[in-house]
C-alpha cells in the first residue's frame, strides 16, 4: 500500500524521532548529472530536469520542503556534446542549450520536441508562461467567484517550471537553536544561495508528468474510508446536547454522516478578558456549552462519527488556557507572570510542549484537527511557511503509533498533497461561488492536489436560493470530500428540512448517494495513492489534442468510470431544468441516473447542451463502466456505517467490455487490502451471451463479510426475453435469483444473496443483453408536461417530434422568428431553452 513518504513506529502519546524521519531519496544519480564548477543540470528522467546555480559552487543534495526524491531508479539515455562554449543536452523528450554562466534567458534554453505548436514549446530561462493549464490558490476565503490561480506542472506549450529555490531543507538533527529536538529532523534556510528549478517538459503528457511531479515530491497518502462519506460542519455555538440531537435527527431523516467537524466555538471565545486579547485562538472547551468534552466525543463515537474540533493556533497559548501553566514551563516561563507564550515553530520546546497539549485532547477522543491558519507565511526563520510547517509537523504527529495520518488544513504550495485533507477557505454564498468550484477542483489536480474540501453550500454573505444549495449538495456528492458548511447566521444552516420539499429531498439524494458511493470511491482512493491519479481529472487529461476537451472547465472525470457535469446556474424558468456545457470523448456514454445513451461517434468528441431538472445532475458513465455501490441504511444506528458492506449494488452498462477491481481493507494504517475483482462481458448485438463475474477475494480475505448480498443493475438495457433467462452461478453451484426490470430507468435488476466471499459469482443472460432504444416520446412528452409555456406550443411541439423525430429540429429552431411554416407545423413562442432539451432528447444517439 502506498504511504506518505514517513516512518510510522513509535509510541502511542509522545513523538518519536522514527516519526519524523524520511523515507527519501535525495540526491540524484551521479551518471545522470551534467555539470561545471558553478552549475549542474541533472536529468531526473529525459521530461524532468533540475537546474542549478550557485555562486559558491556548492550545491544542495538534501529535500526540500517540496521535493523528496531526485534519484527515480533509472539512467537517463542522452546525448552530450559541447560547441562554441555551449553544452547540449539531447534526451527523447527534451534539447537543452546551456552557455555554462549565470542562468539567462538568452544563455539557457529548452525545446521540448513533439509538441505541434512549435512556436510556444522553446522555454528561454525567465520565461513566463504563457499556456500553463494552472494549479490551485491557498484559499477561498470570501471568494465570490473566480480567483487567480497558481501554476501547475502542465502546460499546452508543453513545459511548466518550479521554481524551489527559496524551500527550506529537512534535515536530520538532535539541536534545534541549542536546544534539545524531539522529533529527530527540522526544516533549515538554506546554508547558500542557490537558484533551483525543476523543469517539466513533458509536451501533452499530462498524466505522466503528474504522476512524476508525484515521485518527485512523495506521494498522496491514503485517506481512511470515513474521510470518504458526509461531513457535517458548521460554525455554530451548539451545546453538548443540542449537537448531539441534531446528529440524532440526520439518522432519523436517513441521512447519513461520517465526520462531525465542529467550528471555533467548541471552545472559549466570548468570555475571554481582553487583557489576553480575543477568544480567536483557544484550547480550552467551553465548559458552559461542552460540560463533558470526553462524554461528548465518546457519544460522538457511538453514533458512527469521527471528531475534529477547529484550531486557530496564530496567538499562542495565553494565561486563561487550561494547559498553560503546563506549556508556559516547558518554553522557561513562569506561570505566575502570565506572559503570553509565544506561537514560534522555531522553538523546539515550544513544538513539543504544543503537541502534548493536543495529545492529551485527543486522549478523550478528539480524531484528527482543523487547522485554520490565515495569517500569512512568517516565521522567525527565513523562508519557513508556518502553515507548511503546520501541515507537516500534524501530519506525521498524527501518525504516532502506527495511527492513520490525517490533517485538515488549508493548502501551503507545491507538495501539499503529502499532507491532506485540504480546506479550501470561507466562500460566499453565490452562483457565482458555485460556478468556480468545479474548475477550481479539477486544475488543482495539475498540481496534484486532489483532496479539496469545500465549503458545500458556501460559507457566509451572499444570499438565500433554494435551488442554489440544491445544485451545490449535487457537487458535493462529487466532490474530492464533501463537507457541508455554513457561518453562524441563523438563517444558513445547511439541514435539509429547512428548504422547500423539492429541494430538500434533492440535498437527502444527494447525501445519500455519496455514502452508497463509498465502494468506488475508496477505490479510487487507492487508485490515487498507488497509481497518481487524483479522483478528480480535467478533461484534457486523457484527450490532451482535441481542442474541445479544453472548452468545458466545469466537467471533470470522476475516477475511472464517470463523467460529471454540475449544473452551476440557475435553472431555466421554462424549461423548468437546468443547463451544463459538456463534451463527451469519442464512444457510447449513458446516464448514470436513468441509462439513456448518448452516442459520440467523432474522433473528437462531441459538444452539447445537456438539461436536467432539480432531482439530478449530470453524470455520464463509459459503456462497459462498472460501479459498486453500497446500500445505506433508512435510519437508525447502522446509517453512519463505514464497514466494508454486506450488502453491494453494482451498476453495469452496456455497450463493451468492462472490469473494476474494488479495494477494502481492515481500517487500519498500512493494512493490506482486500480486492475483488468485478468483470462484465457485453457480448454484444449478435445475441453472444452477456455475462457479469466477481472473483474470489484476494489479499486480506479477513477484511471483508464471509458472504454477500450482490444486487447487480445493468442500467440502459432492453427488457430480457423471458424465455432466454438469467442464471447465476457461485463457483459451480447454479443459486437462486431475483429479476426485476424498470422501464423508467431501463434498468435490469439481478439479486442474488449469501454469495462466499471466497467463491465466485457468475450471472450470466444466455441470450444477451441488448442496448435500450431512449424513449424520445416520452421524455419530451416529460420535458413538456412541465415546461411553463403556451400549450399550443407545447402541442405543436410533440406533434412534430412525433412526426419528424430528429426532422423536428429545424422547427424548433424557427421558434422565435415570429410565425414560420416549419416542415408542416406551425411553433411560435416556443423558449429557447426548452427547444434546447428537446434537442438534446432527439440528438442523444
Amino acid at each position: 500500500m502506498a504511504q506518505s513518504p514517513q516512518l510510522k513506529q513509535s509510541s502511542p502519546t509522545s513523538p518519536d524521532p522514527q516519526d519524523f524521519r524520511l523515507d527519501a531519496t535525495p540526491a540524484m544519480r551521479a551518471d545522470n548529472v551534467v555539470s561545471g564548477e558553478h552549475w549542474r543540470i541533472g536529468l531526473i528522467t529525459d521530461s524532468l530536469v533540475r537546474f542549478e546555480w550557485s555562486d559558491s559552487g556548492v550545491f544542495e543534495n538534501r529535500p526540500t520542503q517540496t521535493v523528496l526524491n531526485r534519484d527515480f531508479g533509472s539512467p537517463v539515455e542522452r546525448r552530450v556534446t559541447e560547441r562554441d562554449g555551449r553544452v547540449i543536452i539531447d534526451t527523447a523528450a527534451l534539447t537543452i542549450v546551456y552557455d555554462q554562466q549565470p542562468f539567462s534567458k538568452e544563455g539557457l534554453s529548452v525545446v521540448v520536441k513533439g509538441v505541434a505548436d512549435t512556436q510556444f514549446n522553446t522555454w528561454h530561462y525567465g520565461d513566463a508562461p504563457r499556456g500553463n493549464l494552472k494549479g490551485t490558490a491557498r484559499t477561498l476565503d470570501e471568494a465570490d467567484g473566480a480567483i487567480e490561480l497558481d501554476n501547475g506542472v502542465i502546460s499546452r506549450d508543453g513545459w511548466a517550471v518550479i521554481d524551489d529555490s527559496a524551500a527550506n531543507i529537512i534535515i536530520e538533527t538532535d539541536t534545534v537553536n541549542g536546544k534539545a529536538n524531539p522529533f529527530g529532523t527540522w526544516v533549515s534556510p538554506r546554508a547558500t544561495a542557490e537558484t533551483d528549478l525543476y523543469f517539466f517538459g513533458y509536451g501533452h503528457r499530462y498524466i505522466e508528468a503528474v504522476r512524476d511531479f508525484y515521485r518527485l515530491t512523495g506521494p498522496t497518502p491514503l485517506l481512511p474510508r470515513f474521510a470518504m462519506g458526509n461531513w457535517w460542519s458548521r460554525y455554530y455555538r451548539y451545546t453538548q446536547d443540542g449537537y448531539l440531537a441534531l446528529m440524532d435527527r440526520f439518522k432519523r431523516e436517513g441521512i447519513p454522516f461520517t465526520t462531525s467537524v465542529i467550528d471555533m466555538d467548541w471552545h472559549r471565545v466570548d468570555d475571554v478578558d481582553p487583557k489576553y486579547g480575543s477568544g480567536w485562538t483557544g484550547y480550552s472547551w467551553n465548559r458552559e456549552l461542552f460540560p463533558d468534552p470526553p462524554a461528548f466525543l465518546a457519544d460522538l463515537h457511538r453514533r458512527g462519527l469521527r471528531t475534529t474540533l477547529n484550531v486557530h493556533p496564530r496567538d499562542g497559548v495565553r494565561a486563561f488556557e487550561d494547559a498553560y501553566p503546563e506549556v508556559a514551563k516547558r518554553v522557561g516561563i513562569d506561570p505566575a507572570t502570565e506572559e503570553n507564550v509565544e506561537f514560534d515553530l522555531t522553538n523546539p520546546d515550544f513544538v513539543d510542549a504544543y503537541f502534548d497539549m493536543h495529545h492529551r485532547m485527543e486522549a478523550e477522543g478528539v480524531d484528527f484537527w482543523w487547522l485554520d491558519w490565515q495569517q500569512g507565511g512568517v516565521t522567525r526563520q527565513k523562508g519557513l511557511d508556518p502553515l507548511w510547517m503546520l501541515n507537516h509537523m500534524h501530519y506525521l504527529d498524527s501518525g504516532r503509533g502506527g495511527n492513520w495520518p490525517l490533517t485538515f488544513s488549508r493548502y501551503a504550495g507545491p507538495g501539499s498533497h503529502r499532507y491532506p485533507v485540504g480546506f479550501s477557505g470561507d466562500t460566499i454564498v453565490t452562483w457565482e461561488s458555485l460556478a468556480f468550484q468545479p474548475q477550481f477542483t479539477a486544475t488543482a489536480s495539475n498540481i496534484g492536489y486532489g483532496w479539496w474540501s469545500h465549503d458545500i453550500g458556501g460559507h457566509m454573505f451572499g444570499y438565500r436560493n433554494e435551488e442554489l444549495e440544491a445544485r451545490w449538495y449535487q457537487l458535493g456528492a462529487f466532490s474530492p470530500i464533501n463537507r457541508l458548511h455554513s457561518s453562524n447566521s441563523p438563517f444558513s444552516g445547511k439541514e435539509p428540512w429547512n428548504f422547500n420539499r423539492d429541494v430538500s429531498a434533492a440535498m437527502v439524494d444527494a447525501l445519500r448517494l455519496r455514502h452508497a458511493m463509498m465502494p468506488y470511491l475508496y477505490t479510487m482512493n487507492y487508485r490515487a495513492a498507488e497509481a497518481g491519479r487524483p479522483l478528480v481529472e480535467p478533461m484534457y487529461w486523457q484527450n490532451p489534442d482535441t481542442p474541445d476537451a479544453y472548452g468545458v472547465p466545469d466537467e471533470f472525470r470522476f475516477g475511472t468510470e464517470l463523467v460529471v457535469a454540475p449544473i452551476v446556474s440557475p435553472d431555466d424558468a421554462a424549461a423548468c431544468r437546468g443547463r451544463a456545457d459538456a463534451w463527451l470523448p469519442q464512444g457510447e456514454w449513458f446516464d448514470f441516473f436513468d441509462g439513456r445513451r448518448y452516442v459520440s461517434s467523432d474522433a473528437a468528441g462531441r459538444r452539447l447542451e445537456v438539461w436536467r431538472s432539480l432531482d439530478r445532475t449530470p453524470v455520464f458513465a463509459k459503456a462497459g463502466a462498472i460501479v459498486p455501490l453500497q446500500d445505506v441504511a433508512e435510519s437508525g444506528e447502522a446509517i453512519n456505517s463505514i464497514a466494508n458492506p454486506q450488502a453491494l449494488r453494482v451498476l453495469v452498462f452496456p455497450g463493451a467490455d468492462g472490469s473494476f477491481v474494488m479495494r477494502e481493507d481492515r481500517g487500519t494504517w498500512g493494512a493490506p487490502s482486500a480486492d475483488t475483482a468485478i468483470a462484465f462481458m457485453w457480448g454484444g448485438a449478435d445475441a453472444s451471451p452477456s455475462a457479469f463475474t466477481v472473483a474470489p477475494v484476494t489479499g486480506d480475505t479477513s477484511a471483508v463479510p464471509e458472504l454477500r448480498d450482490w444486487t447487480v443493475v445493468f442500467r440502459g438495457v432492453a427488457p430480457v426475453d423471458a424465455a432466454s433467462g438469467v442464471r447465476a452461478w457461485s463457483g459451480e453451484a447454479p443459486v437462486e435469483a431475483t429479476v426485476a426490470y424498470d422501464e423508467a430507468t431501463m434498468s435490469l435488476t439481478v439479486s442474488v444473496t449469501g454469495i462466499s466471499s471466497a467463491a465466485s459469482l457468475r450471472i450470466e443472460i444466455p441470450g444477451g443483453l441488448r442496448i435500450a432504444d431512449n424513449p424520445v416520446e416520452s421524455d419530451a412528452m416529460d420535458l413538456l408536461l412541465h415546461a411553463q409555456m403556451l400549450y399550443r406550443t407545447k402541442e405543436l411541439a410533440l406533434q412534430a417530434v412525433h412526426k419528424l423525430g430528429i426532422g423536428a429540429i429545424g422547427a424548433l429552431r424557427t421558434m422565435n422568428r415570429g410565425p414560420r411554416y416549419a416542415n408542416d407545423f406551425w411553433i411560435t413562442d416556443m423558449p429557447d431553452a426548452v427547444a434546447g432539451a428537446l434537442e438534446e432528447i432527439l440528438l442523444r444517439s
